[in-house]
């Protein structure tokens, strides 16, 4: 059973999004916050296994929050709902360790299939949307020298492997795009995974990105 926290100053959306996840026989919302700082406190009572965050909320922002949220507890993963006009947090999520990014007016089926992703320990990137809301901040603000000492140690390979990361590429797509066996991707994506410290693929992400290993914009 999958435990949620729903974070949002609006009460329709939280009461809209309850109704759907909680319809669901694997999911089961445990909370429902209207500000930043009831998240934070929710989520350190309740300990959830996913908390769907808005960022514009009275007390604490969802950035804020959820970088809390993080630090206590390196379980729970946090989705972010954003919108077109709040592209400049896509990046800042990442920081605050974000597991992935849901557009606020995505249907409600994308809802359930976000929640179940980001729970499995996986990124949200698949989505062209999220690729280009990421590709277009990180051109105007990432530093393509700040991860640079992180990929260092990383084999040619585990390097490749952090692109097709970076990409939105699944283990069983880079084992396609490499010619290698899935679990022997899986294998590579745990080493590059211990190598740079990071919990999950949307932090590799971040570090392909400042390190300049994935250029913005492009396809893989």
């Amino acid at each position: 059973m999958i435990s949620v926290v729903i974070a949002d100053d609006q009460t329709m959306v939280r009461q809209s999004f309850r109704a759907v996840l909680d319809a669901q026989a694997d999911m089961r919302v445990v909370g429902e916050a209207a500000d930043g700082a009831t998240a934070v406190a929710l989520c350190a009572e309740l300990e959830p296994d996913v908390v769907l965050m808005d960022v514009r909320m009275p007390e604490l922002d969802g950035l804020e929050a959820t970088r809390r949220i993080v630090a206590g507890r390196q379980e729970v993963r946090v989705l972010i709902l954003t919108t077109f006009d709040i592209d400049e947090y896509v990046f800042g999520g990442l920081r605050a360790g974000a597991s992935g990014f849901l557009l606020k007016d995505s249907p409600l089926d994308d809802l359930v299939t976000a929640v179940r992703v980001v729970s499995a320990g996986n990124a949200l990137f698949a989505p062209t949307i999220t690729r280009r809301l990421i590709g277009e901040f990180t051109r105007t603000h990432a530093s393509a020298h700040a991860g640079r000492s992180l990929v260092a140690e990383l084999t040619a390979r585990e390097t490749e492997v952090l692109r097709l990361i970076a990409r939105g590429l699944s283990n069983a797509e880079i084992a396609e795009a490499l010619v290698i066996a899935e679990q022997t991707a899986k294998s590579h994506v745990s080493r590059v995974f211990a190598k740079l410290g990071v919990r999950d693929r949307a932090q590799a992400v971040m570090v392909a990105y400042e390190a300049g290993l994935v250029v913005p914009g492009t396809t893989p």
